[in-house]
């Protein structure tokens, strides 16, 4: 059948991956630095990803393609969700070690039973090392020349996640250095330009950004995407949304 679906222009493409992020759909992957159409069944031809691509790389043509499939869809989800949830066994003081259950993003919760072996099982928060590896970790504060920030994964945060999200140290924090700012308090254009000298000043390996899904907290992926076109750097990016009850938005 013919109907609506997205091109990709590769020589445009300059590999940021923000339409992977973009893609609700999960239609679009990075392949030797490039995104690429996964699967005709994936993409609806809606262009969500069109306003997200900094470069133009991607449009909507009409062409033959098979059905879009959103059972198919569905299905992936599934299957990310299911990775996402694999965690490590917990061993509890006094306790034999017992998978960790994870519901969808829920904070980490551990099954443990008695030594002696006894059916009676009991459920409790798994204790979590703190994950912060600069300081400060405020966007006005930091030093743009900081060490820490060369070659290094940073994450960026609106500083309410942190509240919300129950594993945030865990999840996101580790093996990262951590930035937060309010987006709706504070002068986003001032983000914007401290952003985009980290940026330029140091070579960054990659950037995790998350808000929360209230509208006044947008500007802080304005401004980091702002920040890396001014900065004319090309630097894998991934950006979450955070719901009030504490899930990560699909």
């Amino acid at each position: 059948m013919e109907r609506k679906i997205i091109k990709i222009n590769k020589e445009l493409c300059n590999g940021c991956g923000i339409c992977v992020e973009s893609c609700h759909e999960g239609a679009i992957r990075m392949v030797d630095g490039k995104a690429e159409l996964l699967s005709d069944k994936y993409c609806d031809g809606l262009g969500d990803c069109l306003p997200a691509c900094p470069t133009g790389a991607i449009e909507i043509i009409e062409r033959e393609a098979v059905p879009y499939d959103q059972e198919a869809v569905d299905v992936k989800h599934v299957q990310k969700k299911m990775i996402n949830s694999d965690s490590p066994a917990c061993v509890c003081s006094g306790g034999i070690p017992r998978n960790i259950v994870r519901e969808t993003d829920a904070p980490h919760i551990c099954q443990c039973q008695s030594g002696d072996g006894n059916k009676g099982n009991k459920n409790h928060h798994v204790k979590q090392n703190a994950e912060l590896k600069n300081w400060p970790v405020q966007l006005k504060l930091v030093n743009p020349g900081a060490d820490y920030f060369h070659h290094a994964d940073i994450l960026i945060a609106a500083d309410c996640v942190a509240y919300a999200y129950g594993n945030f140290h865990d999840d996101f924090m580790k093996n990262r250095i951590t930035v937060i700012g309010c987006p709706k308090l504070d002068d986003n254009g001032y983000y914007t330009e401290k952003l985009t000298e980290i940026f330029t000043r140091n070579n960054i390996n990659s950037i995790t950004v998350i808000r929360m899904e209230v509208p006044c907290c947008g500007g802080i992926f304005k401004a980091v995407k702002t920040a890396m076109l001014n900065a004319k750097k090309t630097i894998p990016y991934k950006e979450l949304v955070i719901r009030i009850n504490g899930e990560i938005k699909t």
